[in-house]
């Protein structure tokens, strides 16, 4: 339905005003990050690999269930790990500065069937630049459901509730597809476009390795176990999967978040794009390892607010931004993670069926926002 803007109340000075208020949040930072955070992603690569490394271990004697649960949960946790906290937030520039060539986004590569340059282009530059804007962030929806009233409805849209369960359930293979923007390339003239077929073999050889590594070999070295190995492995990648999901669908499909249109963002400030990034994000409340679990990416509205901060330094920062929503008067979108789960899903079945009522169009102003 669509909704009065909740920014209407704000000058163009006052939007101005919080970027600067918002900048020196991102000033503060920067200048005291240090060694304390250096050794916590360290610590978190050498956890992570280390949990790998023994849950692997027991699931060469997955023929024993015990073994079999324990190396499942290990190995799922360790996925998730890699995937979330450590993975995204590399590739994201958030330790760059540490100049650390093992622990940089120019060179880090994830347990993850898109290669990592695929992924830092459509996310950090296409889906972080251009947040919540129809047509232009692949992220907002994945390229296959409807997400706002607004957008003409099509009897193919009836089926999104499973487009979006089976998108969970193989996620990583939908990020690689619309990272290859599938949707637009499939034509037959942009197949043999050399670009996008140099990307697809980037795809296919990542996908390879990827199913050698898990499908293959670990299987293999498992001996009598392969069998429950092979199901265990595929089972972690069905939890990581399900659980990456869910985080990021809570980020930006729950109830409360905005959706943009293109003309919009046309001559958008630095203001306008903070504020854009506070409107279209949503955080997931919760304890200290939740947060941990989803790569800190429950403080999903401070990670768009500043997407190349440490990851650890987002609860602190949450705090200050917060305080600005009220400042503001604006609306902070946040509550448990079942609640936001509940919420976007509630989403995705209400738009999966046409308007019951024609939507009345809230008046052009320079800022327009489409609630979602």
């Amino acid at each position: 339905m669509t909704a009065i803007d909740p920014t209407v109340h704000l000058t163009a000075e006052q939007v101005e005003e919080l970027g600067r208020e918002l900048d020196a949040i991102r000033d503060e930072v920067i200048a005291d990050r240090g060694e304390k955070d250096a050794d916590y992603i360290r610590k978190v690569i050498s956890a992570q690999r280390k949990l790998e490394l023994v849950s692997r271990g027991v699931l060469l004697f997955s023929i024993f269930p015990p073994a079999w649960l324990i190396g499942t949960a290990g190995l799922s946790v360790a996925k998730i790990m890699d995937n979330m906290e450590i993975g995204h937030n590399i590739l994201h520039g958030q330790w760059d500065w540490m100049r650390d060539p093992k622990i940089h986004s120019t060179t880090w590569e994830w347990d993850h069937v898109s290669p990592s340059e695929q992924w830092k282009h459509s996310h950090n530059e296409l889906h972080h630049t251009y947040t919540n804007v129809i047509g232009k962030d692949n992220d907002l929806g994945y390229g296959i459901m409807r997400v706002d009233e607004d957008q003409k409805w099509h009897p193919f849209h009836l089926g999104q509730p499973l487009w979006n369960f089976l998108n969970a359930c193989f996620f990583e293979y939908g990020i690689a597809a619309y990272d290859l923007e599938l949707g637009k390339n499939l034509h037959k003239r942009r197949r043999k476009n050399p670009e996008f077929r140099a990307r697809a073999k980037a795809v296919g050889r990542k996908i390879r390795k990827q199913v050698l590594k898990d499908y293959v070999i670990h299987p293999l070295l498992s001996g009598p176990s392969f069998l429950p190995t092979l199901g265990a492995t595929f089972t972690a990648n069905l939890v990581r999967n399900i659980w990456t999901h869910s985080v990021i669908m809570c980020g930006h499909f729950p109830e409360g978040v905005q959706v943009f249109e293109r003309r919009s963002i046309k001559g958008e400030t630095r203001g306008q794009w903070y504020l854009r990034q506070m409107m279209g994000s949503a955080n997931i409340s919760g304890s200290k390892a939740m947060h941990f679990m989803t790569g800190n990416l429950s403080h999903q509205i401070e990670h768009h607010l500043f997407p190349d901060l440490p990851s650890n330094r987002y609860a602190e920062v949450a705090v200050k931004v917060r305080a600005l929503f009220e400042k503001y008067e604006l609306e902070y979108v946040t509550g448990p993670l079942p609640k936001q789960v509940f919420s976007a899903w509630h989403k995705v079945f209400r738009l999966s069926l046409p308007n019951k009522k024609p939507t009345v169009k809230t008046p052009n102003r320079e800022k327009e926002l489409v609630a979602a």
